[in-house]
């Protein structure tokens, strides 16, 4: 326990209360209610601001943890028979400047994002401003049928994303939100734009492991064979194995690969 403390680190207050002063300051803001949010988030400090801005502060250390998250992904990959395609930052305000242009990028596109505000450094972190979205939800807290409302979505967005050479690298069920019975996507990691074709197998492997224990093998495969063929849900298959082993995800994995198989056949 002592040990995930450090890795997750802390910010000191001063640093923390000047940040969210330096927010107030280019927001015109002369009062500010601030929530900070009870998300395991080894990678960033979240908070809420008046109900109306999402801030994020990035450390040095939130970005050595990302460092170390990056190796263990691509030696992951490397077991699913592929090279690594996840990128590192070298520094907080790359981390909190990539978000934003995520962000940015799936708007252009048609993909629901929060809205990007600005990314800036204060001292030695960076901080990271995007719209805050009203009465949010994210997969974890919808009912079963209303995941499967929203399931071949889910495969249609990440679709066209790597139609634009855009992968999310790191689609988990905290980071897929509805508000206002749309689905938002959020904390897209940087992976190669050379290796999108893995990119998008290993995105869709994510979803069919987010989806799994909501609705079942049969449901998640049945949707993502909405918008992908069997092949491409063959080569997502390669990366099964290796999501399951990542602490955010626990699927049956078996039973995902039986019901791709048994369309495959």
């Amino acid at each position: 326990m002592a040990f995930r403390r450090f890795l997750r680190g802390t910010v000191p207050w001063p640093t923390l209360e000047g940040a969210i002063r330096e927010v107030m300051d280019r927001y015109d803001l002369e009062t500010a209610r601030v929530v900070f949010l009870e998300a395991d988030n080894w990678l960033s400090t979240p908070c809420v601001v008046n109900d109306q801005l999402f801030v994020k502060v990035v450390t040095e250390q939130n970005s050595l943890v990302h460092a170390l998250l990056t190796a263990g992904r691509n030696l992951g990959a490397f077991s699913s028979g592929t090279e690594g395609f996840f990128e590192r930052f070298d520094a907080p305000i790359e981390m909190a400047e990539h978000e934003l242009e995520a962000n940015e990028r799936m708007r252009e596109i048609g993909v629901n994002a929060p809205e990007p505000k600005e990314a800036f450094e204060f001292e030695d972190v960076a901080v990271m401003v995007l719209e805050y979205l009203p009465d949010f939800r994210s997969l974890d807290d919808l009912p079963p049928d209303e995941v499967r409302g929203h399931a071949v979505g889910l495969f249609e967005a990440l679709d066209r994303m790597h139609d634009n050479n855009l992968a999310h690298g790191d689609l988990q069920r905290e980071n897929v939100l509805v508000s206002g019975g749309d689905l938002y996507f959020i904390d897209a990691t940087k992976v190669s734009g050379d290796a999108i074709e893995d990119a998008r197998a290993y995105d869709t492997a994510c979803a069919l492991g987010a989806l799994e224990p909501l609705v079942g093998a049969r449901d998640a495969v049945a949707a993502a064979l909405e918008v992908h063929d069997t092949d491409a849900l063959l080569e997502a298959r390669e990366f099964l194995d290796f999501v399951n082993i990542r602490p955010e995800h626990d699927f049956d994995g078996a039973a995902v690969k039986g019901e791709i198989e048994k369309h495959a056949a």
